[in-house]
Order: C-alpha cells, then sequence, then structure tokens
C-alpha cells in the first residue's frame, strides 16, 4: 500500500512555516530570514518514503495586502484551501501582534480534511501554560490536532510527520520519487540571492526587490549564472550597489556559496541591478515575474 497527499502549511508571516517544510523535507528548499513576508511563492517540497510521498507546500504568511504584490500572494494562500488533503495550521506561541482573524479560523472550520494545528517555538515560551494554550485553541477549532514543536530544534517533529503519514489518502505517488520539488535551479538561485538581500538589508529595499536569473550555463567543471535584480526606485539601485560595488559584492559572495552548496558544484555569478518603477503595483510586470495570471 502506498500513501500520497498534498499537506498545505499556512500562518502569519514568520510562524515558522518555511523552517518546518525544511525540517521535514531534511533540505533547505524556502529560504528564511527573520523579516517578515519572506517567502512570495507556494513552494512545494516533497518527502519521499518506500510507501509514501508527502508533498508540502509552504505558502506566504497570511496578512492584509497592501499592495498588488501582495494580493498574488495572498491568492497562493486561498488556494491552499482548494487542494489540500491535509492542512496544517503553524502558529507562533511568541506571536503578540493581535488576535488572529475569526475568518481564518471559520475557513479552517469549514474543511473537510484533516486539520493539523502545530504551535511551534514552544522552546521560546518558558512559563507558557501550554494546556490552557491547547485548550483555548481546541475550543476555536474543534476538529483540529494539536502539536506542540520546535521547528528549529525539531521538538515533536517526528511525531507530527508520522501522524500526518497516518493521515495521508492512498495514492501513487504525484512526482517521481528522486525529485524534491516542482520549482526548477533557477528558481532557487534566484531564492537565494533573494534571502542575502532580505539579510543585508534593511526598511522597505528587500521588498522592493525581485530577482530573475537572466542565463544559466552548465559547463563540465563549473555553472555560470547571470542574473538581474530589480528594484523599484533608482535610489534603492544605488543602496543595493553600494559604495564603489562593495554592498553588491558581499551580496554576490554570499549568495554564490550557498548556490554552490545547493548544487554541489563550483559557481561563477554575475549579478546586475536594474529599476522596474513601482513593479509591485504593475499586474503585467507581477505577471512576468511568475505571480499570479
Amino acid at each position: 500500500m502506498h500513501k500520497a497527499g498534498f499537506v498545505n502549511i499556512i500562518g502569519r508571516p514568520n510562524a515558522g512555516k518555511s523552517t518546518l517544510m525544511n525540517a521535514f523535507i531534511g533540505q533547505k528548499l524556502s529560504i528564511i530570514t527573520p523579516k517578515a513576508q519572506t517567502t512570495r511563492h507556494r513552494i512545494i517540497g516533497i518527502a519521499n518514503g518506500e510507501n509514501y510521498q508527502v508533498v508540502f507546500s509552504d505558502t506566504p504568511g497570511i496578512i492584509k495586502p497592501k499592495y498588488k504584490l501582495q494580493e498574488k500572494m495572498m491568492d497562493f494562500v486561498e488556494e491552499a484551501f482548494t487542494d489540500a488533503d491535509i492542512m496544517l495550521f503553524i502558529i507562533d506561541i511568541t506571536d503578540k501582534s493581535g488576535e488572529i482573524d475569526n475568518n481564518l479560523y471559520s475557513k479552517l472550520n469549514a474543511l473537510s480534511i484533516p486539520l493539523i494545528v502545530a504551535i511551534n517555538k514552544v522552546d521560546l515560551a518558558e512559563g507558557t501554560n501550554f494546556t490552557f494554550v491547547v485548550d483555548e485553541l481546541r475550543q476555536k477549532l474543534p476538529k483540529s490536532e494539536v502539536y506542540l514543536i520546535s521547528a528549529l530544534h525539531g521538538f515533536n517533529i517526528s511525531e507530527l510527520f508520522n501522524r500526518i503519514l497516518e493521515l495521508l489518502p492512498v495514492n501513487p505517488p504525484y512526482y517521481p520519487k528522486e525529485d524534491l520539488s516542482d520549482k526548477n535551479i533557477r528558481f532557487f538561485v534566484a531564492e537565494i540571492i533573494r534571502e542575502k538581500i532580505f539579510m543585508n538589508y534593511h526598511k522597505e529595499v528587500p521588498y522592493s526587490v525581485q530577482v530573475e536569473i537572466d542565463s544559466y550555463k552548465e559547463e563540465p567543471k563549473i555553472d555560470k549564472i547571470s542574473a538581474t535584480i530589480y528594484v523599484e526606485r533608482d535610489s534603492q539601485k544605488g543602496i543595493i550597489i553600494g559604495k564603489n560595488g562593495e554592498a553588491l559584492k558581499k551580496i554576490g559572495i554570499s549568495a554564490r556559496k550557498d548556490i554552490e552548496s545547493f548544487i554541489g558544484k563550483q559557481v561563477f555569478l554575475e549579478l546586475y541591478v536594474k529599476v522596474k518603477k513601482d513593479w509591485r503595483n504593475d499586474d503585467k510586470i507581477l505577471k512576468s515575474f511568475g505571480y499570479g495570471v
């Protein structure tokens, strides 16, 4: 008997969705930074075993959109409610930003599929009355199963994964067993570069950046990659490049090391910076960048 199905992961920004999926897969597929809204796409991560295939879907953090890019990001979350075999709702126990929208609870309660709530970052919540937290959640989501976890440190992750396997429907595999994702190498290379920008720049600059791979040439000893970093304003272009190009060089060195680790091969990386004014609110540009139809 072979089990296979889709497990969609939703939650607020920085709840630990990407960290949890990476832990399940055993490899870093989704980029992770301390900043909110790092994930922009639905990213598929596939866990394969002899008798199972779990297709995880990491989604952008749930927010109220302020511009069209964020609207497209929330469309990915909406999709997650339509094609899951199991819904995995992640809550950051340290999140003090306010109550979760009742509309979200209503949508979760309306699901006809298994719902698992994972209360994450319990390692950071010393002194918390976990019994009270779990009981309160079960009142709001009575059909859910609740797990206390630490995605970063692996606490209860095996137990959670085993329960997912129990709930998984009987199906043949949806993807070849050697696949880890439905995304190609270009996508992950662009994400690695974008992660370095999120880690090294502040305020609005990282959120105004889109990375596109212009060319990817595989050669016997080295892969040659050319990528463009798009920003919205000329002032942001100057910030990304830095004095005498030093800031951009730093990004390139850091990204190249991670790309080489990811693909297991030496890389030559060229980075360029261009302006596409107000691209986050331009439907045509957003479509060209792969956000929505």
